[in-house]
C-alpha cells in the first residue's frame, strides 16, 4: 500500500516485546509454480494471505468494487486489480487514474482533497493483506504488538527506491497468531514531505467479509495513542456492497471524461 494516508489520528510508535529482528531471506531453486509463489514472502505471512483466502484466488480476480458509506453521500470505487487503473464516483464529483494520468471532473467546485493521494488511497486500505504480495517489496519479521494485553506477531513492510509515488513509506502487519488474519496495520506518511518518518498511525482490522472466497474489511478503525500506548478508536470506515469478479473492464471505463482536469500535482 504504497500511497497512503489519512491523518485521522494521532501516531504512535508502537510498544513491543524485544526480540532480535530477523532479515528475510529468498532462495529461489527448483520449484513448482506453487511452491515458488509461496517461497517468495516470509512462511507466517503467506499464512496470512492463506487466512483471507489466498494468494491464487485473489490473482484469479481483475476487477474490485466497493461503496464507502459518508455523511454526504456514498462514494463508489472501481479497481482494476492487474493495471492498477480505478475510478471513484460521488453525486458530485468523480476522480480516477488512467494508468498515466489522475483526473477530476469536479463541474460544482465541491471537491477539496488531493487527488493524486487519494485516487487509490482507499483501495490499499481495503485490499490488505493483498497488496503486500506487490512486487518490489521487502519483508523483515519484527517484535510483536502488544495491545490490551495481547501480543500480534508482524512484519515490517518497505518498497524498494522508486517504487510508487512514496517508495520511503514503511508499513508494519500484525496478525493474530492462532488464525493469522491481519489484525493492525501501522504505517508511516511520507507522500507530502518526502523524506522518511519515524511517526506511525495504527489502525485496527477487526471485521472481516467474505466476498466469494475473498475475505476483505467490513470497517476499518483508527485509534488514539497516548504515550505510546493504542487507545479508544478515533474514526471508523465502512465498506458496503463489495464484489469481486473475474472480467475486466474496458481500458476506457477508466479513461478521463470530457472537461475532465488533468492533475499535475
Amino acid at each position: 500500500m504504497n500511497k497512503v494516508l489519512i491523518a485521522a489520528t494521532t501516531f504512535l510508535v508502537f510498544a513491543c516485546k524485544e526480540e532480535p529482528k530477523k532479515q528475510i531471506k529468498m532462495d529461489f531453486s527448483e520449484e513448482t509454480e506453487q511452491e515458488t509463489t509461496q517461497n517468495k514472502y516470509p512462511e507466517n505471512l503467506f499464512k496470512v494471505f492463506e487466512a483471507h483466502g489466498g494468494l491464487d484466488k485473489w490473482k484469479a480476480y481483475k476487477t474490485l468494487s466497493f461503496d464507502i458509506m459518508k455523511p454526504e453521500f456514498t462514494e463508489n470505487q472501481i479497481i482494476d486489480l492487474y493495471r492498477r487503473t480505478d475510478k471513484i464516483s460521488t453525486p458530485t464529483y468523480s476522480l480516477g487514474y488512467d494508468g498515466d494520468n489522475v483526473w477530476l471532473l469536479d463541474i460544482a467546485g465541491t471537491y477539496e482533497g488531493k487527488p493524486k493521494f487519494y485516487h487509490n488511497l482507499m483501495f490499499y486500505f481495503y485490499a490488505m493483506p493483498y497488496v503486500f504480495a506487490d512486487a518490489g517489496l521487502n519483508y523483515e519479521e519484527i517484535p510483536s504488538l502488544e495491545v490490551e494485553g495481547v501480543t500480534y506477531p508482524g512484519y515490517k513492510i518497505s518498497y524498494n527506491s522508486g517504487i510508487g509515488a512514496s517508495s520511503k513509506d514503511e508499513y508494519y502487519l500484525h496478525y493474530d497468531a492462532d488464525t493469522f488474519q491481519m489484525k493492525w496495520l501501522g504505517y508511516t506518511v511520507t507522500y507530502f514531505s518526502k523524506e522518511p518518518s519515524d511517526k506511525i498511525s495504527w489502525v485496527n482490522y477487526g471485521d472481516w467479509l467474505k466476498v466469494n472466497e475473498i475475505l476483505l474489511p467490513q470497517a476499518i478503525t483508527w485509534h488514539v495513542v497516548e504515550n505510546g500506548e493504542i487507545k479508544e478508536p478515533a474514526k471508523m470506515v465502512d465498506f458496503e456492497n463489495a464484489s469481486l469478479s473475474k472480467v475486466a473492464r474496458p481500458k476506457d471505463f477508466y479513461t478521463n471524461p470530457e472537461n475532465a482536469k488533468l492533475i499535475v500535482d
